[in-house]
């Protein structure tokens, strides 16, 4: 199912924070969404939650950071009431593209399930 849209970033706190808009349309809809990604740098580590405007729940902050251009973040959730393992991951960084991969797990990660994949490329405003 592809979907098409914008994802507009405001930079914050000089690069320790920033806010993302995501609205995208496809097949199943609109998806209206808002990101809130902050930097600890005694960590070296970024947090990111994510909240959709279906239901304003900000989620719990998946955690993680970057290495030879590619970011690994994970958290633990519940989906339909059952305990699962989430991971996000972003690749294949340059300046104007990257790809990002959500994934599930149920197994506590010994498997994954990629169920969100995107390609993002900047355009000048």
């Amino acid at each position: 199912m592809a979907y098409e849209g914008s994802s507009v970033v405001h930079p914050l706190w000089q690069g320790k924070a920033n806010v993302g808009e995501l609205d995208v349309s496809g097949p199943a809809g609109r998806i209206e969404g808002l990101t809130l990604r902050l930097y600890d740098p005694s960590t070296r580590q970024w947090t990111i939650r994510f909240a959709s405007s279906r239901d304003g729940e900000l989620t719990p902050g998946l955690v993680g950071g970057f290495s030879d251009g590619r970011g690994e973040f994970h958290d633990q959730e519940t989906l339909d009431g059952k305990p699962i393992c989430v991971r996000f991951i972003f690749s294949e960084v340059a300046r104007d593209t990257f790809r990002f991969e959500q994934a599930f797990s149920g197994d506590e990660g010994r498997t994954w399930e990629v169920n969100w994949a995107s390609t993002f490329t900047r355009v000048e405003r």
